[in-house]
């Protein structure tokens, strides 16, 4: 989990998923909703529609660039979109975004969570966790999971640091993909829902 994200594709630059190109809207920064903290207006958390991805994939691919985020194209966006929740201004502005992947019907992992830049440090990242935890109670998930360079920032949230061979399933699912496997520094947090 991160939650540094800026848009550094210039104008009608493609995205790299399947040809597609998705013009992200401007970043707005906070302060041209209030006071510049990114707490100001009325920040929400909804469930993600499909054109949602189009703001989406650029956040996860700020981070896939750094090798901090597995890349998602939009096209695999589009088709996963069901498992996204996405932060809003009071404009319905995207600001971050979040999913909950199911492995079994205990068990599910909170995965692309990334914030935008400009509102990094205002609890959006914290809104978006609690409604991902939310939805795995609704769910009747037992037990959620990250993988994450933060601990920090999950521990306030009721996370503790765990094994990461305590979920083989996303190890085979993500992680044999993944260009860090051999090296990976990132650090498994889970907590019952």
């Amino acid at each position: 989990m991160l939650i540094r994200i800026t848009d550094q594709r210039g104008p009608g630059e493609a995205t790299g998923g399947a040809g597609v190109s998705s013009p992200r809207r401007s970043t707005r920064i906070p302060s041209e909703a209030g006071d510049g903290t990114g707490t100001t207006g009325k920040i929400s958390v909804r469930p993600a529609r499909i054109p949602d991805m189009r703001d989406v994939e650029p956040l996860i691919r700020t981070f896939a660039n750094e090798n901090l985020m597995l890349p998602k194209g939009l096209d695999q966006l589009s088709r996963t979109f069901r498992e996204f929740v996405v932060a809003v201004d009071e404009d319905d502005f995207v600001i971050g975004c979040g999913a909950l992947r199911v492995y079994t019907e205990e068990l599910a992992e909170v995965c692309s969570l990334a914030v935008d830049a400009a509102w990094q440090r205002g609890g959006v990242g914290r809104k978006i966790v609690e409604a991902l935890t939310e939805e795995a109670g609704r769910l009747g998930l037992s037990e959620i999971f990250a993988l994450t360079l933060r601990p920090e920032f999950f521990k306030k949230l009721g996370f503790e640091v765990v094994v990461k061979e305590n979920f083989p399933l996303k190890v085979w699912a993500d992680c044999r993909n993944c260009p860090k496997l051999h090296a990976c520094d990132e650090i498994a947090v889970a907590r019952k829902v």
